[in-house]
């Protein structure tokens, strides 16, 4: 588990553990069931379950020297699928493309470049792959009613072994907008959870929502609709008042614990809280 330390004292008093979440009707019931806390450079972008339990953490911090020089000034919420780090890069406001590095259990880094399409916007919030290994889900910021979806590079055959060019395979069409995404996760083959940064209360009655985005069938080359719902509404619980951060969010298949991070306000802000939840029956 990447850098995790001591909570700061601000933090102390924010502590409490939710009873339950307010599902929609029919869907699984998520009840917290901890807390946890990294430091937000070293581990507040995003996080990945491993295959032995132990929490992948990508902060601002993790960004290699050697992407940097190439422009790469912001990584995202990862994701792990065969032992491989699948990690969402992208450059600054002038940037044509974002980048998917992708490191082999091995340790070897391999980049993939997506030259953007007209209208696309450069940011790359978060990379996670299908469970079959074989397709990677990403997202933009901003308002958007899609997600993007690539061949899943080294694991999908149709992409080149040792980096390269990767190009858009199709979309997911989304049946309601979303806004401000900033990590996805399958729980299963047909379902996602998003992590939403959206504190409008506009598209949804929940202030940063948790939204689950069910597929009519399982990601398999083609375009599809996911229909929207909002689950419950993600903590945002600190002595510190202010403007909080939604981050990363993860489903963990074999413990079967979603985990998603929120920043806290003002110098509460050094200390991203990760909560965790497990599902009713």
């Amino acid at each position: 588990m990447k850098r995790q330390f001591l909570v700061p004292v601000c933090l102390l008093a924010a502590l409490g553990l939710g009873a339950s979440t307010a599902s929609a009707a029919g869907d699984p019931q998520w009840a917290e069931s901890g807390t946890a806390y990294t430091d937000t450079l070293g581990g507040g972008q995003g996080l990945a379950a491993r295959a032995d339990g132990s929490l992948l953490y990508r902060g601002m911090t993790d960004i290699p020297l050697d992407l940097r020089i190439k422009g790469w000034n912001h990584v995202g919420d990862p994701d792990i699928a065969r032992g491989h780090v699948f990690d969402a890069y992208q450059g600054p406001d002038t940037a044509t493309s974002k980048m998917f590095a992708v490191t082999t259990p091995a340790g070897k880094r391999y980049e993939y470049v997506h030259q953007l399409n007209p209208g696309e916007k450069l940011n790359n919030s978060f990379a996670t792959v299908s469970p079959d290994g074989q397709w990677l889900v990403s997202g933009e910021w901003g308002d958007q009613r899609r997600l993007q979806v690539f061949p899943a590079p080294l694991l999908n055959p149709a992409t080149p072994p040792t980096g390269g060019d990767l190009k858009e395979a199709w979309q997911i069409s989304l049946d309601k907008p979303v806004r401000d995404i900033q990590g996805c996760d399958f729980v299963t083959d047909t379902r996602l959870v998003c992590a939403s940064n959206d504190a409008s209360g506009t598209l949804f009655p929940e202030i940063r929502p948790l939204l689950q985005v069910d597929l009519p069938r399982k990601v398999d080359g083609q375009p599809m609709t996911g229909a929207v719902k909002s689950l419950f509404a993600l903590p945002q619980r600190s002595v510190c008042t202010g403007t909080f951060e939604t981050e990363g969010v993860d489903y963990d298949v074999n413990s079967g614990t979603l985990r998603a991070q929120m920043i806290p306000p003002g110098v509460c802000a050094v200390a991203t809280a990760v909560y965790a939840y497990k599902q009713g029956t």
